[in-house]
Formats: structure tokens, C-alpha cells, sequence
């Protein structure tokens, strides 16, 4: 959390399961409750490579930060609705390689923020800052001073557009993407991925049951022209979007036949240009 903001209180719900408490436990975490765990269950009912899924998208995320940190030099993270800490995070990673790099996790859930500046306190180059990731001038504002703005950052949003709703209000998530491409400077990096699905009995299935287990807490299933559209006025890195299994794998990628069938995390990565302004 930036210095000089005061932590705004919030009551952890065990009852009621959250988006990042149920990617914790897909991922192995025992940062969950008994709600999160049951719901994943009938998650898994629907979609039952929920939990590959999880890893992949975690794996997809380590590459990602190690190819902005060593390849582009980009030593600036602004990471939107991280979750919870695990294995090899974001600033962990970017540090190994640049260890003046500076990471602010940004969430809005209450045991990722309790959890996340127990963690963090003794790294001065990490911050997390509680705010909701559709709030971009808040965010922006709140992270001015401890990121450099006038210089690159790379602004993650991997595996959380799908827990925001579409609106009409600005704060869709092709608004936020749209606002955040906006306000970074040129040479910024954008990585953007999120669950898709071209079955729509699977995407209508688990946004019902998102739905209600988490009290209307989340989004939905989108198809990959949906999400390819948030790439709109980016210059797209090489590969193209896809299937993030596929984003410049250190190992061969499983073959088409051994794919989950259901659904898939789904996007990629790119630079903010001149023309996106």
C-alpha cells in the first residue's frame, strides 16, 4: 500500500466465495474457506479443467513477467486484481532480474490485502493498494510517485476480466483496458488474458454459477473475439493471441487432442504505441 494511505476496513465473508480465494485453491492454497472449496467443486462439475487451467494461466503469468522484465527492461509492474500470494509472484520474479524493479498489486478483496501486506511490509519496492481495479484515475493517482509514470510500466491483467460485468458506465472491462492504455506512456506493455469459451452451454453454465456463489460478484465467459477486441489500437507482441499455453512456452505445448475441451484461458500481450493516444 503507498505510503500514507490508510487501510479501509473490510469484513472477510467466509460464507460467500470470492473469485481469488477459488483460484487459491485451484492452484493448491490452503488461503480459502470451506464456501470456496464447495464452490469449486461444482465449478469443476462444469467445467472440469478449471484446474489446469489455473496452472496454465499461473505459468503464462511468470513468463510474461520474465519477458518484460529481461527482454523489454521494463522495471514497473502495476498488476490488477492479483489475488492472493503464492509461488514466484510478480515482484519476486521481476526483482530476480532488475532488483530495483517496482510492483504494485492492486485488489480489492479483504484476505488478499490482509495476507498481501503481511507479505510485502519488508520489501520497499512492493506495494499493494486496495482499490477496484475499474477505478483507473483512483488507481493511477494512488500509484503516482512510487511508479514513474513519465516512464514505461507494463499493467497486467491476467485472469480477471472475466470477474467484471459489461456496463454501459465506463467501466466495462474494454473501458478500463481502453483508459489504461490511454494514461501509460508509449513503449508500456499491456497483458491482457481471460477465460473464453466457444461452447456456449460451458459459458453460460459457469457465469450462472459464478453468479451465484459469489452474489453477483463476477462477470462472465466470453468468446475470443470479445477479448481480441480489447487489443483494439495495440500493437499485439509475437505470438498472436491464443491460447496462453502457447505464449512463448519454455516447454512444447501439449497438442490440440490433449487440450481441455471446455474452455480456456485466452489472450496475450502488447505495447502501447504512439497511435494508441
Amino acid at each position: 500500500m503507498p505510503r500514507g494511505e490508510e487501510p479501509r476496513a473490510q469484513t472477510i465473508d467466509m460464507h460467500t466465495p470470492s473469485a481469488a480465494r477459488m483460484y487459491d485453491w485451484l492452484l493448491g492454497g490452503v488461503d480459502n474457506y470451506l464456501s470456496d472449496q464447495a464452490a469449486c467443486r461444482r465449478l469443476l462439475d462444469i467445467a472440469p479443467s478449471s484446474q489446469l487451467l489455473a496452472r496454465n494461466n499461473r505459468e503464462f503469468l511468470q513468463r510474461v513477467v520474465r519477458f518484460i522484465a529481461a527482454e523489454r527492461k521494463i522495471d514497473q509492474f502495476l498488476d490488477h486484481g492479483s489475488g492472493l500470494p503464492t509461488q514466484d509472484n510478480v515482484h519476486q520474479i521481476a526483482q530476480r532480474i532488475n532488483p530495483d524493479s517496482r510492483v504494485v498489486y492492486v485488489d480489492n478483496d479483504p484476505i488478499v490485502l490482509a495476507h498481501g501486506r503481511t507479505r510485502l511490509h519488508q520489501n520497499d519496492n512492493t506495494k499493494i493498494l486496495q482499490a477496484d481495479m475499474r477505478d483507473t484515475e483512483e488507481i493511477l493517482n494512488s500509484v503516482n510517485g512510487f511508479l514513474d509514470l513519465e516512464r514505461p510500466v507494463a499493467a497486467l491483467f491476467v485472469s480477471v476480466l472475466h470477474c467484471l460485468p459489461d456496463t454501459d458506465d465506463g467501466r466495462s472491462p474494454a473501458d478500463i483496458v481502453s483508459k489504461v492504455a490511454a494514461a501509460l506512456k508509449p513503449g508500456s506493455i499491456l497483458v491482457i488474458c481471460q477465460l473464453v469459451s466457444e461452447d456456449p452451454q460451458v459459458r453460460q453454465g459457469v457465469t450462472d454459477l459464478m453468479a451465484e456463489v459469489t452474489h453477483n460478484q463476477w462477470g462472465r465467459v466470453r468468446e475470443r473475439a470479445e477479448v481480441r477486441a480489447y487489443f483494439d489500437r495495440l500493437q499485439i507482441i509475437k505470438p498472436d493471441l491464443g491460447d496462453v499455453v502457447d505464449w512463448r512456452p519454455t516447454a512444447p505445448p501439449p497438442p490440440s487432442h490433449m487440450r481441455p475441451p471446455d474452455w480456456v484461458e485466452w489472450g496475450g500481450v502488447a505495447e502501447v504505441t504512439e497511435t494508441t493516444h
